[in-house]
Order: structure tokens, then sequence, then C-alpha cells
């Protein structure tokens, strides 16, 4: 197999055929990022906005999904740039009492990252077998360890062909059910306006950016970028780098965003009304008897491929997270069977499982300027990132996503804590 170096280097006979034949063999580490995007707290948010206020928070996806594409741009840039993580990057920066403060929180961010995950990886296999939902949670967890054993012993690459193998499966999954679904086309554009219906719909719309814009995705990516390319002085092979890596982020964001509105005009069309919708395995009972066994089916496989696609690579962030901000590495699979306990605890107390999701989103939501901050001000560092140092309206299209995020979690806090959402 060759290097990605050896296939930049090869003289360029045929421009364009051996110009697409690099940009392919350059992608691929912004769709295991993408993963982050359709996990299953995804699908709790997104069928609960859809089943409970059908198409009001259309919106939510679409600005949350063009400030993903932004914010994973830039975490794939200051990994392409400085051949660094940002938790790496942060690690060399701070001191040692806030290295240690950063990095609790950032394992917070992926402890309930991985609580989502497992927990609907459980659920799916309830849903397709009626595995109970402890063993169904190991049951992930194992699998999960298999996903991981490819990165550790293959590489990066065929681990990223496995995750985009999950995602094509997700993909599937969540979009078959709008071939016969009766999606009012109108009311959809409808929802595209920005809006709110009390303070029900802000605490729905912090989980659903939560689970788009996914903290332990902005490190993880700049770890992908940083692993699969490495650093370089060239600023001709750098330029070409983030040329793919634009196109790599918009088309696997693009998937994940279409993937998500999907969920939730799959869950406005067929769930409002419908008793029992506010629990995945209701939605999934209702959609079942509204569209059909076997969409039923399809969609219980999608929620599993997105369990076990999902959870690999939150383990593999949280990694990058100690690795870079404590100098700390712990075996993939060791660290993989730590975490998974929470989730089986969780699942064994008999919490409710989907409400557990939406709320493992919304403490996603209030984690995000943690990572997302650091990055907007890194990137624009002329230090740190040379001639590829963001412009004008990257530094300006920056710092609108940062206070609009900021500003929904602050609404979101005071909803909770006066009692309100």
């Amino acid at each position: 197999m060759r290097t990605v170096e050896e296939v930049e280097t090869q003289e360029v006979a045929s421009p364009h055929g051996r110009l697409e034949r690099k940009l392919m063999w350059l992608l691929g580490p912004a769709f295991v990022a993408a993963i982050a995007y359709v996990d299953p707290g995804n699908v709790a948010a997104n069928l609960s906005a859809g089943a409970g206020y059908k198409y009001l928070l259309v919106w939510v996806l679409v600005v949350a999904n063009v400030m993903a594409v932004v914010i994973q741009y830039l975490s794939a840039k200051l990994g392409i740039v400085t051949g660094k993580s940002l938790p790496e990057i942060l690690g060399e920066r701070m001191p040692r009492a806030g290295r240690l403060a950063y990095w609790v929180q950032a394992e917070l961010v992926a402890a309930a990252t991985d609580l989502a995950e497992v927990i609907g990886g459980a659920i799916a296999l309830h849903i397709l077998f009626n595995v109970p939902l402890v063993l169904g949670g190991a049951i992930v967890g194992v699998v999960s360890l298999a996903i991981l054993a490819v990165q550790s012993r293959r590489g990066q690459r065929p681990f990223e062909f496995v995750i985009m193998a999950l995602l094509f499966i997700i993909t599937i999954g969540f979009m078959a059910g709008l071939v016969v679904s009766p999606v009012d086309w109108g009311q959809a554009a409808e929802g595209l306006v920005p809006r709110f219906q009390g303070a029900d719909t802000v605490l729905l719309a912090a989980s659903m950016l939560g689970a788009t814009v996914m903290p332990h995705a902005i490190y993880l990516h700049s770890s992908l970028a940083r692993d699969r390319h490495g650093a370089s002085n060239s600023p001709q092979r750098i330029g070409r780098l983030l040329h793919a890596t634009k196109i790599d982020v918009i088309f696997a964001l693009v998937i994940a965003g279409s993937v998500n509105i999907a969920m939730l005009l799959l869950a406005a069309a067929s769930l409002p009304g419908v008793s029992g919708t506010d629990t995945i395995e209701g939605a999934h009972a209702a959609i079942t008897n509204a569209l059909g066994p076997v969409i039923g089916v399809i969609f219980g496989i999608g929620l599993l491929a997105s369990g076990l696609a999902s959870t690999s690579v939150g383990c593999y962030a949280g990694a990058s997270i100690m690795d870079g901000l404590l100098h700390v590495r712990i075996p993939l699979l060791v660290r993989r069977s730590v975490t998974i306990v929470p989730a089986l605890v969780i699942l064994a107390v008999g919490a409710n499982p989907t409400w557990a999701l939406v709320l493992s989103q919304v403490f996603l939501s209030v984690g995000i300027p943690f990572a997302l901050i650091p990055l907007a001000w890194l990137t624009s560092r002329r230090a740190l990132m040379g001639s590829f140092v963001n412009g004008r309206i990257m530094r300006a299209t920056t710092i609108v996503v940062v206070i609009a995020i900021i500003a929904l979690n602050v609404a979101l806090l005071y909803l909770t804590f006066t009692g309100r959402a």
C-alpha cells in the first residue's frame, strides 16, 4: 500500500485523474469525526424534537451543521499545520493545575459521550433481538473492543474504512423511512425559520446542538489529522492537505447533517400525537406501526451501527485527550473496559435510557465552549499558524459561532436552574 507521501510526490501525468485519486486517498479523518454527529444521542434528541414539536426545530439542525463544518475544519487545520492535536497544544501552554482541571471537564464530556453511545447500542439490541439492556450494553462494549483492535493493530486507515462502512449503514438505517413517510415539505421549509415555542424547545435545541457540535469531536479531529498526515514544513503540501480536508469535512458533514434532518422529519411526519414516543423504543414501535416492520428493522440496524461506531470513536477521542493534556497513554482496549462501567450502571438501576441520552447531550452542549474557544484562539494566532492563520472572515465567523453557542447554553442553564425547562 502506498503512503500519502508517495501518492503526493508522484509525477502528475493526467492532472484531473491523478488529482482526484490524491484527494480520495486523503479523505477519511472527517468521516471518523462525523460519527460523533450521528450517535444515539442524536437519535434521542431528534426524535424527541420531531415527535413533540414537528418541524419547528429543523433550523437548529441546519445551523448546527453549518457550525460543525467550520469547527471541524478548524480542528483538522490545527492538526495539519502544527502537527499537534488541540489537547497537546493546550497541554504545552497550561500550568499543571490548569491542565488537570481542563482534563477533568474534558473527561466528563467524553464520559457523557460514551454514556449515550453504549445506551443507544443497548437499546438497539433490545429492539432488534429483545436482549436485556445491561447485557446489550456489555455486548456493545465487547464489539467496540474489536473495532478498536483494528486501529491498534492495523493502523488508522483500516479503522477509517470500518467506521465509514458503519456510517453507510447508519445513513441507510435512518433515511430509509423517508421514502414512505408522509413528510409535509411545506411545513418542513417553514421549520427553517429560527424560533422557539417555550422553555422545553430551548432545552431540546441545546440537546440537539450538543448532539451535533460535540466537544470530543473538536478535540479528536486535530488528532486524526495529525496521526494521518503528520507534521510538514512544506507550505505547498500543507495547502494540498487543507484543500483535501475542506472536501473531506464538507462531504462527511453533509451526510451526517442529512441523516439528522431525516430523523427529525421522520419523527415529525409519523410520531406526533402517538403515545410512548418519548422513548426510543416507543418511537421505534410507532415507526414500525406507521411505516411497516421492514422500516422498523432497518431503523434498529441503523441505531445499532450508530452505537457501535460512535462508542469506538468516543474512546479514541478520550485517549487523545488524556495523552495530550496529561501525557499519559492508556491502551485503548483498557480504556474501553473502564469507561463502559457508568453506562452499565445506569442501565442496571433502571433509569430511563432515552432521557439519559437527552440529558447527556445537554451536558455536551455546555462543554462545547471549553473546546471551541481555545480552538478559535489558537487558529487565529499567527505565531502558531504562520501563513495559514485564520483570515478576517473566518475569525468573524468563528466569533459568531462561539457567541451563539454560549448564548444558547446560558439560556439552557437559566431555564434548568429556575425550573422552567
